[in-house]
């Protein structure tokens, strides 16, 4: 039985892992290392310190399918909303969307995590969290796959779906691999920065305003703003939570700063935007160093072949765009790539 792993537990890879058990079945194991304490990337849902309070979103707030994807990934929202992972978001109770002709919003009722969590549940894979993959080794006919504080292991094909310069950090053979236009391409990418807080609170405390999302045009430091309880149409018996991401601009200012020393910043910020808001139980300060991805792969392959045989691709919204249907073209065009291989296994 050949061994596929895939670095990253975020959208990408839970849907490559998913779809290769779909084509595959039981003819290959499918291990899905994952460098933090769980899944979901940028789409995570963070749990709050004291369970009396709702969950946030710190990450991908909700989904947005343009027509052409509606169709064309109509399998994967169909799958999605019969689970109940994903329902229709109510866009009127978010302030500032600009909605396309033709497309339709969704929200997950169990965060955004929920979403990368089923696709995890069906591709039967083995999940390994706190795994950080540190080098790559060609050993003829399979890799050998180095982890921080652990032993290497040895696969038959790796897929990498974490962020591109964290791809490149990696030691081994994969520098020697690439063409000079492949690691042109690499390094040309570029992703935007920005913080995100999330504020938990008692169950007995209420917010002043009735929209369930803002986007603000006030502020540089903080574009957006989220009562995720709202958004979600959850039930009142827990506490709310409120998500805040600040800008861009603002990410990339301060980006070399510790989220403490952050925190206090957008807070002051918040509180301005917000006067009279309650007193949370506890805030937590996230810094999403790759948030969104502003310079793609040009031509949007889906991904890249570094060797065909032992296979080893780079996959992820670097090769397409930074959305849910991006996440799925790539995962679509990493399938296809490693086809004619698994098939032959």
């Amino acid at each position: 039985m050949s061994r596929v792993l895939i670095v990253g537990a975020g959208l990408t890879g839970s849907l490559c892992a998913s779809l290769l058990r779909r084509e595959l079945q039981d003819k290959v194991r499918i291990e899905v290392w994952e460098k933090s304490r769980g899944s979901g990337g940028r789409m995570s849902t963070s749990r709050p310190p004291d369970p009396s309070s709702h969950s946030a979103d710190l990450g991908a707030q909700y989904i947005t399918a343009t027509s052409a994807y509606s169709k064309s990934h109509h399998r994967f929202y169909s799958e999605l909303l019969s689970a109940g992972v994903l329902q229709p978001l109510d866009a009127s109770r978010v302030e500032g969307l600009k909605h396309r002709d033709g497309s339709q919003d969704f929200m997950t009722p169990l965060g955004m995590g929920s979403v990368v969590k089923h696709f995890l549940s069906e591709s039967g894979a083995d999940v390994f969290f706190e795994r950080h993959v540190t080098g790559l080794f060609r050993r003829g006919a399979s890799w050998e796959v180095q982890r921080r504080g652990g032993d290497s292991e040895m696969f038959d094909a790796v897929v990498l779906t974490m962020p591109v310069p964290q791809i490149l950090q990696l030691q081994g053979d994969l520098g020697e691999l690439l063409p000079p236009p492949q690691l042109q391409m690499l390094s040309s990418i570029q992703f935007s920065s920005r913080f995100a807080l999330a504020l938990f609170f008692p169950p007995n405390a209420s917010f002043s305003f009735s929209w369930a999302a803002r986007y603000v045009s006030d502020s540089s430091a903080i574009v957006y703003i989220c009562a995720d309880a709202a958004k979600r149409n959850a039930a009142p018996f827990l506490g709310p939570s409120l998500v805040v991401h600040s800008s861009g601009q603002f990410g990339l200012a301060h980006l070399e700063r510790d989220a403490t020393d952050v925190q206090p910043i957008l807070m002051q910020e918040l509180h301005r935007l917000l006067p009279g808001l309650p007193q949370p139980i506890s805030i937590k300060c996230h810094k999403w160093r790759y948030s969104q991805v502003l310079t793609a792969v040009p031509g949007s392959p889906g991904h890249m072949t570094v060797l065909q045989h032992p296979p080893l691709l780079c996959a992820g919204d670097a090769f397409t765009h930074s959305n849910f249907d991006g996440c799925v073209e790539s995962a679509l065009s990493t399938l296809r790539a490693l086809r004619g291989w698994l098939t032959d296994q």
